[in-house]
């Protein structure tokens, strides 16, 4: 190619497919995911989880995707939904009724040539109902909180993708979004410098006192946090605070905050994609979020 010439359509496809090919991966189609069912690491609970997978037999690297709040689905279904389990086949949540972010995620990474879980923690507890705005002290939601309750559920996801014959069993990386994000943050901080995971993207998670095991990270897992400067439900600046005490204590921490961001940036729905600053913000972690992982996987 003739130097400060753009690379045409055609050869950045064929770029991609080495790219995948160097994974041993193949792209895949757009798909409802297959439903699937794990144990939670805390013994006694079943997780309903939802299967995103390129084509081909595999092994693939995997990402596991922690949803907010809200929980997994529509918000056009989950007022009607209340127990999302194996015995109960017919409810409105399911792999049809997820909300539009944790589609296009789904199917970014499968496209991508990574299998991707999302793990539903709340209907399996008889609350895929999820939970508004500012209702983290609701005490409805202990039994289901980021802190205690929720990293052994990406435990157990973890240990289930580990047996499956088409994920590369350590090639593994961790994506949340607000509770789900402030989640991930409480796996490494549980797992310190012994984690299983290769790397963490984590959307405007919570990290105040009551949402944190602890205010400093201490891991060996990269990780990159996206946060919203204009977030009306979780405080960006204590974020980026535990990210500079955590990048002290020696940890690749990097921290990228989107200017008229607003909680929920990367949700594609036409009401949250009204604010101006939300559109950019979702199009550049699109943008980097597999050239991060595809760095991380290579180390």
């Amino acid at each position: 190619m003739a130097r400060g010439t753009r690379p045409t359509r055609a050869a950045r496809l064929v770029l991609l497919l080495a790219v995948l090919a160097m994974l041993g991966v193949a792209p895949a189609s757009a798909a409802q995911p297959e439903t699937v069912y794990f144990p939670s690491a805390d013994g006694r609970t079943e997780l309903t989880g939802y299967l995103f997978k390129p084509q081909g037999a595999g092994p693939f690297p995997a990402i596991i995707m922690l949803h907010g709040r809200g929980g997994p689905y529509s918000s056009n279904v989950n007022a009607d939904c209340t127990l999302v389990s194996r015995a109960v086949p017919a409810s409105p949540c399911n792999a049809g009724t997820l909300s539009k972010r944790h589609i296009m995620w789904g199917d970014y990474w499968a496209e991508r040539g990574y299998i991707a879980l999302l793990p539903d923690s709340f209907g399996p507890r008889g609350k895929a109902h999820g939970f508004g705005r500012f209702t983290h002290d609701d005490p409805e939601r202990a039994d289901v909180n980021e802190r205690t309750v929720r990293p052994l559920d990406a435990e157990g996801a973890l240990a289930y993708l580990r047996q499956r014959r088409d994920v590369a069993a350590e090639r593994i990386v961790l994506q949340g979004w607000s509770n789900g994000g402030s989640t991930v943050l409480n796996v490494l901080l549980r797992e310190g410098l012994q984690s299983s995971f290769r790397g963490a993207l984590i959307f405007y998670p919570g990290c105040g006192e009551s949402s944190l095991l602890g205010p400093t990270l201490k891991t060996r897992v990269p990780v990159q946090l996206f946060l919203a400067a204009d977030d009306e439900e979780v405080s960006p600046s204590l974020c980026n605070a535990m990210a500079e005490r955590s990048r002290q204590a020696g940890v690749a921490i990097d921290t990228t905050i989107y200017p008229g961001a607003t909680h929920g940036f990367d949700e594609p729905s036409a009401s949250r994609q009204a604010t101006p600053g939300n559109g950019p913000a979702m199009d550049d972690t699109l943008r980097r979020a597999a050239p991060l992982v595809f760095e991380w996987l290579r180390r």
